[in-house]
């Protein structure tokens, strides 16, 4: 009797997952199952974030300095210079246009971003830890899953789905990180204010549930 409650059991909640009734995959969007580059638009600089400013042949002018809750920096003869809200072209153009007015012929500025502070990445889904995580340097998909400890004892390796929005438009895409963690495809990089959510494998969801089912159907067949 038991048995034949747990193949009933396991045949109910196969229809619910396939009718999409159960879990968290119903309430997840369709997605197209070949794996594709999201865009990204250009990264803007933002307050707390770490800056390596370097002006070509003048190392005296060379500095890292971090961007102020005002948004500014403060570099050598030209004092502070509002860099939050900006790309890094925008950023090494106003530098160099400083001290192309007052010091410099010609002067070659680059900005290099080496603490992204003011960024986060959401984790969420069937992950370990969920939550928002900052990123103080570069991220892939593999480490930002890393920092919520991993997928939990559902989640599906298959169908992890990551939302950026691009110009104003939500895009996303699905990644097998199966597949990335043997090299057979690329770690994505994430980037500021990215959505990661981790579906749950079916298969594994049932056999939790009937888990935690199980000594209610054993009472159940008790008083049978």
């Amino acid at each position: 009797m038991f048995r034949a409650g747990v193949v009933c059991l396991l045949l109910l909640l196969s229809a619910c997952a396939a009718n999409g009734t159960t879990g968290a995959a119903s309430s997840l969007p369709e997605a197209d199952p070949v794996t594709e580059a999201l865009g990204h638009s250009e990264y803007r600089i933002g307050p707390s974030d770490l800056l390596a400013v370097t002006v070509f042949q003048v190392q005296d002018l060379n500095r890292e300095v971090r961007v102020n809750n005002a948004g500014q920096i403060s570099l050598p003869l030209i004092g502070g210079v509002e860099v939050a809200g900006r790309t890094v072209g925008d950023a090494e153009q106003e530098i160099a246009g400083r001290y192309r007015d007052r010091y410099l012929q010609n002067p070659q500025v680059s900005v290099f971003v080496k603490e992204f502070s003011s960024q986060r990445v959401t984790v969420s889904g069937a992950v370990k830890k969920p939550g928002i995580y900052p990123m103080s340097s570069r991220l892939t998909l593999l480490q930002s899953l890393a920092l919520a400890e991993g997928l939990n004892d559902v989640g599906s390796e298959k169908n992890v789905l990551v939302f950026r929005t691009v110009d104003g438009e939500r895009q996303f895409a699905r990644f097998d990180i199966a597949a990335i963690s043997r090299g057979e495809d690329a770690d994505p990089a994430v980037y500021g204010d990215d959505l990661i959510i981790v579906d749950t494998s079916t298969g594994k969801q049932t056999l939790k549930t009937l888990i935690q089912l199980a000594p209610f159907v054993a009472v159940w067949r008790a008083y049978q």
